[in-house]
């Protein structure tokens, strides 16, 4: 276990050094960006992902902006499980995210993607949805960054193949 702990550790420190600071300052700035425009924040991802997703809606919501007037306007489409299962069942599941993004993206609105492999297809489809109406996209992802690091025009890669 000891043995396990400590290349754990190792392993972490490794993706802490090689991670790619420049596209995640670039990325703090399309999200100050959209705070002082007033643009909405869209984040989605499957599994682990849509939790991550989740928790960052929470704390840009509230832990940013505690004690400010102005407010981020983030939404996880993650969080209303009747609408994503409405999607899914109806359509398929490769278009529930995208249909939530046709209900409520106005140009000028960021979009994050959160995939590990990069290849969700739900993701992917919702990212290029953005892309082709106005939205400004970001995507996070671990491997070799899928096609998601390809689609989106903030990538922020993440090279962890675990």
């Amino acid at each position: 276990m000891r043995e396990y702990a400590q290349e754990y550790i190792e392993d972490l420190k490794r993706a802490l050094d090689d991670f790619p600071h420049f596209h995640f300052q670039r990325f703090i700035e399309v999200l100050l960006n959209a705070y002082h425009d007033e643009q909405h924040i869209f984040i989605m991802g499957n599994g682990g992902s849509a939790s991550t997703a989740s928790h960052w809606v929470a704390d840009l919501n509230k832990g940013c902006c505690l004690d400010y007037r102005k407010k981020f306007k983030a939404i996880s489409l993650c969080d209303s499980i009747s609408s994503m299962l409405a999607y899914a069942n109806d359509l398929s599941y490769e278009e529930i995210f995208v249909e939530q993004l046709k209900n409520f993206l106005v140009p000028g609105d960021v979009v994050i993607g959160i995939s590990g492999s990069g290849n969700s297809k739900n993701v992917l489809k919702a990212i290029d949805y953005a892309n082709e109406h106005g939205g400004i996209t970001v995507g996070l992802c671990g491997f070799s960054g899928g096609q998601l690091y390809r689609l989106v025009q903030f990538p922020i890669l993440v090279r962890v193949d675990d």
